[in-house]
């Protein structure tokens, strides 16, 4: 390369005439030496004739000078472009150099998670390794096995949903049947109750078959009553309350038995409460009577006040505070949160000396909370306790009837007559009797099939449906009685008021329900307000 700039050099010298000479910077040797190489490249890369003056030489200079300037060009744009790649190369290699950093990071904390997930696996990773193969089999087997975990939890909720549904099923059945013979055994007290010239040994045996009675129900209602809750049946209904009255008639149930021990029942109510509001009285009478219940099992000799009063008003709802106070045993304070556990009491002695399941304080804490409350407890030994919660209700419209509006309690049922359907013998002798004591007429029917027809060819002023019969159910029956007859109450008997149970009947055109075993009392109040 030197060669051919060097010859291009000198010829350009020869062009213009000038001699080698007139360089100082050259001895005579290397000018010498310079002539020789320029002739051997001019003999040896030209033709003979050619001198330097020639126009075909003059021509080859000018396109060597030409290329010689081009070169240099490229040469400049080739180190700017060396320049540029080399920068870029800088710039590429440290940001692989932090990408690999990234990653690096990123595949040891993968690691780090895959160890806290499954120590067992630490040793399958190398201390400085960054084998992804390694971990992505890992992962692979675990999603491999997270989804036959996943099949086998599928497998077992469907089990455990049919599991609860044949339990469901199993009490409802078992509620029926219970409920069926305690249904005879609490009439047929109560029939006897009124009769004349029973002398204190039989009343007093009347007085404890009764008490064991209610206290079956009692126990079945509260095993009834958790088995919803642990399943999710619980809803709530809402219906126009009159809560004065309502409070009274609670104090009314419960006298009988408070009295029996001694103890004074009292109802102190703030006068600031609505006559009506809107909610579920079942539920709220539930909760009541259940801590009333406990209130005359530990006390004896001694006064047992229910409260309530107004805490809030607001246009959306109304707050009352309701509170039921004992001066019996009282509860130890280190014993005032468990006693709200299932199944669980303050001592273990109290379910042989006094009874009781352990579910019915559990049942009332459940009941609240479904309703954004929570029942709260203050005790001290000998003293007595007090339970008290707040609950919202929903305004209600009702109105309390004036006298003139008010239909008078009827003292019997003389001209009434009632078609009574019903498939278990000793449910029809029991309500026949209480029936036929309030003279009233009484007409039966076996099922539900029978009942259509006897509602067709007969004139009854009230039907006494019950809902389980074979041949067709009471909910079938009061569907066919309401295409020809709107007008008829029909009066469902259950033997389990659940809110399920009221919907139904209101759905298919009933008036109103009454579970089994009844009270005389609240069959006889409810025949009156529809007859």
């Amino acid at each position: 390369m030197f060669s051919i700039f060097l010859f291009y050099y000198v010829l350009k010298k020869y062009q213009h005439g000038e001699s080698f000479l007139s360089f100082q910077s050259f001895n005579h040797n290397s000018i010498m030496a310079f002539h020789k190489l320029i002739d051997s490249l001019l003999a040896k890369h030209f033709p003979d004739g050619y001198n330097h003056a020639d126009e075909n030489l003059n021509s080859f200079l000018n396109a060597v000078s030409s290329h010689y300037n081009t070169f240099e060009r490229d040469k400049k744009i080739t180190e700017h472009a060396f320049t540029i790649s080399e920068k870029e190369y800088l710039h590429v290699t440290e940001d692989l150099k932090a990408q690999g950093e990234i990653t690096r990071k990123s595949i040891e904390k993968l690691k780090d998670a895959i160890i806290h997930i499954s120590p067992h696996r630490a040793t399958a990773f190398k201390e400085n390794s960054d084998d992804i193969i390694a971990i992505i089999n890992f992962l692979s087997d675990l999603i491999i096995k997270s989804k036959a975990l996943e099949a086998d939890l599928i497998s077992a909720k469907d089990v455990a949903e049919k599991a609860a549904l044949a339990k469901s099923e199993f009490l409802s059945v078992m509620s029926h049947e219970i409920r069926t013979p305690l249904n005879a055994i609490i009439g047929t007290i109560s029939l006897f109750k009124f009769q004349e010239g029973l002398d204190e040994t039989k009343k007093d045996l009347l007085r404890i078959m009764e008490i064991s009675s209610e206290n079956l129900l009692s126990l079945i209602n509260d095993v009834l009553d958790f088995s919803k809750m642990e399943e999710g049946k619980i809803h709530f209904a809402e219906r126009d309350i009159e809560i004065k009255t309502f409070l009274k008639n609670i104090r009314l149930a419960n006298r009988v038995r408070a009295e029996e021990k001694g103890n004074n029942l009292k109802v102190m109510m703030d006068d600031e409460i609505p006559d009506f509001v809107k909610g579920d009285d079942l539920r709220l009478g539930q909760i009541l009577n259940n801590l009333i219940s406990n209130a005359v099992k530990f006390t004896k000799n001694g006064t047992i006040t229910i409260t309530a009063s107004l805490e809030k008003k607001t246009d959306e709802y109304v707050e009352l505070y309701f509170e039921v106070g004992d001066t019996g045993i009282g509860i130890p304070e280190e014993k005032q949160k468990l006693i709200f556990e299932r199944f669980t009491q303050a001592n273990n002695n109290i379910t042989r000396e006094y009874g009781g399941s352990g579910l019915g304080l559990t049942i009332i804490k459940r009941l609240l909370l479904l309703q954004d409350s929570e029942i709260h407890v203050s005790s001290t030994v000998g003293k007595g306790s007090k339970f008290f919660f707040y609950l919202k209700f929903k305004h209600s419209h009702a109105k309390i009837r004036t006298l003139s509006e008010t239909v008078a309690t009827k003292s019997d049922l003389n001209g009434i007559t009632i078609l009574l359907v019903e498939d278990v013998e000793f449910n029809i002798f029991v309500a026949e009797m209480m029936l036929n004591n309030w003279n009233a007429k009484v007409d039966k029917a076996e099922n539900g099939l029978v009942a259509v027809e006897k509602v067709k060819n007969n004139t009854y002023d009230l039907v006494l449906m019950d809902i389980q019969m074979p041949v067709m159910d009471g909910y079938t029956a009061t569907e066919e009685i309401r295409k020809f007859n709107t007008t008829i109450p029909i009066i469902a008997l259950t033997a389990s008021l659940s809110i399920d149970i009221q919907e139904k009947a209101t759905e298919v055109g009933m008036n109103g329900f009454i579970t089994k075993p009844f009270n005389p009392n609240e069959l006889f109040a409810i025949i009156s307000r529809n007859v």
